[in-house]
């Protein structure tokens, strides 16, 4: 792991225990699989917002970092993870069909981080994503962010990469 990797991972370690009353062995499980990926990070959540409510349009406003650059949009959908993932799909420009969507506790408890797990299938490529947060949006969103680096990975291992320009 480099340098930047474990002071990530020790940043976000600090900030759940900041929220949480005590830390699990998973808990540290699912931040050191997250900050220590071997993919390279073509899309990275800066921030996420979400509103939902039962008289109310779900919408997400996102802040992704796209190859360097931050950009931001907003969108919206069924449900609070529908717009997030719809507005996530028209900022990266993303062709892929999400097959899988799972959602387990990693600990007990309301304050518990939930894991999300989701499949990604664009062609004949099939990934898996991973993502965990306290907030159930946040790691739904870091799955498939995570899950798109992989297929973004892939393409340009095959001379395939997406090209995206923001003006």
């Amino acid at each position: 792991p480099t340098e930047d990797e474990l002071n990530r991972a020790f940043e976000r370690f600090k900030r759940l225990a900041d929220q949480k009353k005590e830390i699990y062995e998973e808990d540290l499980e699912a931040i050191i699989s997250e900050e220590l990926q071997t993919i390279p990070e073509t899309y990275r959540l800066k921030s996420l917002y979400v509103e939902s409510g039962t008289d109310k349009t779900p919408t997400a406003r996102i802040e992704l970092e796209i190859d360097g650059q931050v950009v931001q949009q907003t969108g919206t959908g069924d449900g609070p993870v529908d717009a997030a993932y719809r507005t996530i799909a028209a900022m990266t420009k993303t062709k892929s069909t999400l097959v899988t969507y799972a959602v387990k506790a990693i600990t007990g408890g309301t304050d518990a981080q939930g894991e999300v797990m989701v499949r990604v299938e664009e062609g004949p490529k099939t990934v898996t994503g991973h993502g965990a947060d306290t907030d159930i949006i946040v790691a739904s969103a870091k799955a498939y962010l995570n899950a798109l680096n992989k297929l973004a990975y892939w393409k340009s291992r095959k001379g395939d990469a997406p090209k995206i320009h923001y003006i």
